[in-house]
């Protein structure tokens, strides 16, 4: 499509953080489809997470926080997430009028004539005055490369594609990653593999006690700080450690949970390290976790030479324009929501300045 449309605010993506800042939008005064649009390229309400595994249940979600001014409540925990969220992100954006546009595929932003940046995407050119990023990182696995990995002639899958537990009955499983999903993932298809293996590049933090306010703080400073520098973010998991459950205590007890470290090379039928250990696997399970997706932004050169994109609060330091609103510190329910208030509020300040005149920082 050539067709060209001009509006306030352009939102990309329509999960948790989308719909926080489409929200405050709509709050403070922006009419959708006349002041701000929100183009999503999912196929249905829901975000990442109707996406995620069947065997992910509501009750064993960690950290779900609701999205502003509209509660999830009553919801049944033996439900998939996938289904409950998606339920609840669909009564929120009809309760909030948000008109999130959808499937819509953003190719690129680039720049535009009299200050404005241009969206291109499959529904056409949104000519908007600032931006609202907010398209998280499940459109981006991360797969590692190691020698051989071409050659394994079992199966090899990420998170992203996670069928279940029951696909892997019978099989030998390695599990790569010791992050949450690594470790959620290990326990659930450990009862119906014939054997699993667990492998990670560092020894896994196990975190005793509560994860108070003041501990959460100091995690998302440490996030903070990297993408202050431009350089990439890692998850607030990564500096948080894992909570010590019971479920986890269980899987150390049983020796599901027996760590190795990294192996060195795939061969065809399973992995092998230097000093001579080898482990034969049928299915390789990459919990490597996943990227920002931002590289629709490239046109904007907004990357630091340390490969992230440097951000004040919410706004790209090099261009005041475009917010990242999901990404780094912001990057979990509870921050997307704070991050999308925060970027409206700035926004808001930019659209106010004079023609022609710099934004404040």
């Amino acid at each position: 499509m050539n067709e060209m449309r001009e509006v306030e605010v352009a939102v990309i993506g329509a999960g948790q953080a989308g719909l926080a800042a489409a929200y405050h939008l709509r709050r403070t005064g922006f009419e959708p489809e006349r002041d701000f649009v929100v183009l999503d390229h999912s196929p249905g309400p829901g975000g990442a997470w109707q996406f995620r595994w069947p065997s992910l249940t509501y009750g064993r979600v960690h950290g779900m926080h609701a999205l502003p001014g509209r509660e999830l409540t009553g919801a049944d925990p033996a439900r998939p997430s996938s289904e409950v969220i998606a339920e609840y992100f669909t009564d929120y954006e009809r309760a909030f009028d948000l008109r999130v546009r959808r499937p819509v595929d953003v190719t690129a932003v680039r720049e535009g004539a009299n200050g404005r940046l241009l969206v291109e995407s499959s529904d056409g050119t949104w000519a908007t005055k600032a931006l609202i990023n907010a398209t998280g990182t499940w459109d981006r696995p991360f797969w590692p490369r190691y020698p051989g990995q071409e050659s394994f002639r079992g199966r090899q899958l990420h998170t992203a594609r996670y069928p279940g537990p029951e696909a892997f009955a019978g099989l030998r499983v390695v599990v790569v990653g010791g992050g949450a999903s690594g470790t959620q993932h290990l326990l659930e298809l450990a009862p119906y593999a014939a054997a699993t293996t667990w492998v990670t590049r560092r020894p896994p933090v196990f975190r005793e006690g509560p994860f108070d306010e003041d501990a959460g703080r100091a995690a998302v400073a440490l996030v903070e700080e990297r993408v202050r520098q431009g350089l990439p973010p890692k998850s607030v998991v990564s500096v948080t450690g894992l909570p010590l459950n019971d479920a986890i205590r269980q899987g150390l007890a049983d020796g599901v949970l027996d760590r190795l470290p990294m192996f060195d090379r795939i061969t065809p039928d399973g992995v092998e390290w230097k000093d001579g250990r080898r482990v034969s696997a049928d299915v390789i399970l990459w919990a490597t976790g996943f990227r920002p997706a931002v590289d629709h932004l490239a046109p904007l050169r907004l990357r630091e030479p340390g490969g992230g994109i440097r951000v004040e609060g919410t706004r790209a330091v090099v261009d005041p324009r475009v917010h990242l609103v999901g990404y780094g510190p912001s990057a979990s329910t509870i921050g997307a929501n704070r991050a999308g208030r925060a970027a409206v509020r700035d926004i808001r300040r930019l659209l106010a300045e004079p023609a022609g005149e710099p934004a404040a920082a």
